[in-house]
């Protein structure tokens, strides 16, 4: 970290700050502590803990964040918080509280066995006993051969097997469809849930910014205004201006160097690109330069309703355009929320972005309700609540402000493109960076759940069947005394069934 210190700055590792030392941060830095900023101004990138994909504007007086990132201009800030005290530490402390709050689930396997174990060795008992008074001849003999068969046929391999079986083939299929289950338990989890709760930055949406529409002005035409644009947005910091930049390189257009480029802090940028005077920013910029914006006032209208940022580009002192920058939506998010709704799931959009810009991109995909503004600690009590409601909640995301938050949930999805942070609390992670994901994995999980009961229910249903038998029953009508080789076979043959069934489940399609 850069500190001011006796008139001069010195360089000092984080662990030799104090509260009070006033930072000096420049442009692509990390921000060391948390602070108030004293002198000077810049854009910081704070998706990392907000979820918003845009940097936010900072002044004297604002407050910042350590570990977020400085985009554009030069400040100095006081240092308010260190080390356990900071933002990102409070974060983590969340995380671990939500993991330890986490109650075991107790298996049904695990219900059936206790009892199933001590019922069976009673009934061995009971037959040896049975035969051993009413056996006819050699009762001794008939009455062990009896015992034994029973045990033999009602040894618990099928029991045993039927829920390990079913969650090694499911979470084997989940890997062949880019689903990850750390383990049974969430496997099993996954698929009582009642509501998603989704991230809206890098989870909804793509996670960085894109041009999504150009309106020009005759004589321009929207290629060569993205070219004027993008040449002179080249040399900038700016994450609106790598996005200018990237859609111009996807339309394939020959970029210039510019000359006498120039920044205004928060507004935009100036310069000459191929003997032409270009300026591109916002609507304040354009009255700097006595612009008249009105022409476009429906294309910025109609952005704006859509929560994108509007920017005008003023080429040789004339309005020749606009274009709307946003972080676009996922182009299956609106075909994986639709999946989600109609497996019976309430779909709710969780962010820390602006309510405007939450509701916009919710409509986009198809969600009915929207949390916005919330930082992570608010991020939890929103899961917490719904929990409190008697819901099971699946919650996605994929930033470091969404960890504690998956960790909360009683089913948290962290997208495979997020932070480690993220992967870490997660139960489930996600090899591709789409909500369809979370559809397949839910569904996975229901299938697996009925396979896994179908292979109690049948487990069970043969050794109330085959117990009866190898104890005797049908004896005294039949004469029939079931021989400890044959129920040996008949207890292997419970157990190919049940791993057959479980089979199923990688021959299976769930997915869409």
């Amino acid at each position: 970290a850069r500190v001011r210190r006796a008139g001069g700055e010195v360089e000092l590792p984080i662990g030799g700050l104090v509260v009070g030392d006033e930072i000096v941060v420049r442009p692509g830095e990390r921000l060391p502590v948390d602070g108030v900023v004293l002198s000077g101004s810049s854009a910081v990138d704070e998706s990392m803990l907000t979820g918003e994909s845009l940097p936010v504007a900072k002044g004297a007086g604002d407050r910042v964040i350590g570990g977020t990132v400085n985009r554009t201009g030069a400040f100095s800030y006081r240092a308010t918080a260190l080390g356990s005290e900071g933002v990102l530490a409070q974060i983590v402390r969340l995380m671990r509280d939500a993991q330890g709050s986490r109650a075991p689930i107790q298996r049904l396997a695990d219900r059936v066995s206790a009892v199933f174990v001590p019922a069976i060795l009673i009934i061995a008992i009971a037959t040896f006993v049975a035969w051993s008074v009413l056996a006819e001849s050699a009762p001794l003999l008939r009455a062990f051969t009896a015992s034994v068969s029973v045990l033999i046929i009602a040894c618990p391999c099928a029991m045993g097997l039927a829920v390990p079986t079913a969650v090694m083939v499911a979470t084997g299929r989940g890997a062949q469809m880019g689903v990850l289950f750390k383990g049974g338990e969430a496997l099993e989890r996954a698929g009582k849930a009642d509501t998603v709760v989704v991230d809206k930055t890098g989870t909804v949406t793509e996670g960085r910014p894109a041009v999504i529409a150009v309106e020009a002005q005759a004589p321009w035409d929207a290629d060569s205004l993205l070219r004027l644009a993008a040449s002179l947005e080249r040399v900038s910091e700016h994450p609106l201006a790598a996005a200018v930049v990237e859609s111009a390189t996807a339309r394939g257009l020959s970029l210039e160097v510019p000359e006498a480029f120039a920044s205004a802090t928060g507004q935009g940028v100036t310069g000459t690109v191929d003997g032409h005077a270009v300026v591109v920013g916002n609507e304040s910029l354009m009255r700097d330069w006595s612009i008249d914006v009105s022409p476009l006032a429906a294309f910025a209208e109609e952005r704006a309703r859509r929560a994108e940022t509007v920017v005008y580009v003023n080429v040789d002192g004339a309005l020749a355009g606009a274009f709307s920058v946003a972080d676009p939506i996922r182009p299956s998010s609106r075909e994986a929320v639709a999946r989600l709704e109609a497996l019976g799931l309430d779909v709710i959009l969780l962010t820390g972005d602006v309510p405007s810009t939450a509701h916009a991109v919710a409509r986009e995909a198809g969600i009915d309700r929207v949390i916005a503004g919330v930082l992570p600690e608010g991020k939890v009590e929103a899961i917490r609540r719904l929990q409190e409601e008697g819901r099971v909640v699946v919650m996605a995301g994929d930033g470091v402000n969404d960890a504690p938050a998956l960790a909360r949930a009683d089913v948290g999805v962290a997208m495979g493109s997020g932070a480690d942070v993220a992967l870490e609390a997660g139960d489930v992670a996600l090899l591709r960076s789409d909500l369809n994901g979370i559809a397949d994995a839910i569904r996975l999980s229901r299938r697996t759940a009925r396979t896994m009961k179908q292979n109690l229910f049948w487990a069970f249903i043969y050794n109330v069947i085959g117990v009866p038998i190898a104890a005797g029953a049908l004896y005294p009508a039949a004469g029939l005394l079931l021989s400890p080789i044959l129920a040996s076979a008949a207890m292997a043959f419970s157990s190919v069934s049940v791993v057959g069934n479980s089979l199923r489940l990688g021959w299976s399609s769930v997915e869409r």
